[in-house]
């Protein structure tokens, strides 16, 4: 399907690299993507791989998120991370999980801005210290509520705990595939189960 696509939509002559690009992405789920590595893998230029990720995106094949910068908190704010449009390409079940849990969130986004004609957008949160909120929702640019995945169980991520003590983010969400669902109202937080909150945002 890239291929046709590409051949049909882009004016494009590295099919068979942008090919192999789209083959190694799933991979690269849920972390901050680094062009530079991408380049190395396919040996291009930095450009070239920036524009091919572009192209991509363009199909609807892969989506990347921006970092949001917290006030008076450093913050990376060039970094992106990747996403895929079809969240079952990745193999590993936790960037799999953290796919899915994005893909809903933007499809909430979409329909903020269809229904309400609000401003939306979805960012993650990642300070100087690599200490990380997998999504932040901001509505007219500003935070409606911050999302962290977990596959599992788990107590409330460290992470939420110190961003909510330096943010006015006013709602945190820890999303798991089990069935607890308990509020820690000290950090304005609630871990619930991925079927609870889908039926919160309602999508």
């Amino acid at each position: 399907m890239v291929r046709d696509d590409l051949a049909t939509l882009e004016q494009v002559k590295e099919i068979g690299q942008i090919d192999l690009l789209a083959s190694i992405l799933p991979d690269r789920v849920g972390s901050v993507l680094s062009i530079n590595n991408l380049r190395e893998d396919l040996a291009v230029a930095f450009e070239t791989a920036d524009r091919w990720i572009s192209i991509l995106e363009n199909l609807y094949f892969c989506f990347r998120l921006q970092s949001y910068g917290l006030p008076k908190l450093r913050a990376a704010r060039k970094e992106k991370k990747l996403y895929m449009w079809d969240w079952s390409l990745c193999e590993d079940e936790a960037a799999r999980f953290e796919n899915l849990v994005a893909s809903n969130l933007l499809k909430y986004c979409h329909q903020q801005e269809d229904w309400e004609g609000d401003s939306m957008e979805l960012r993650f949160i990642r300070d100087a210290q690599k200490r990380e909120i997998d999504f932040v929702v901001l509505r007219n640019k500003k935070p409606l509520f911050a999302v962290e995945c977990k596959s599992g169980e788990q107590a409330l991520s460290r992470n939420v705990a110190y961003f909510a003590a330096r943010s006015h983010i006013p709602l945190f969400y820890q999303v798991h595939m089990g069935k607890r669902d308990y509020e820690v109202a000290e950090h304005r937080a609630r871990v619930l189960p991925l079927t609870t909150f889908a039926k919160i945002l309602a999508v």
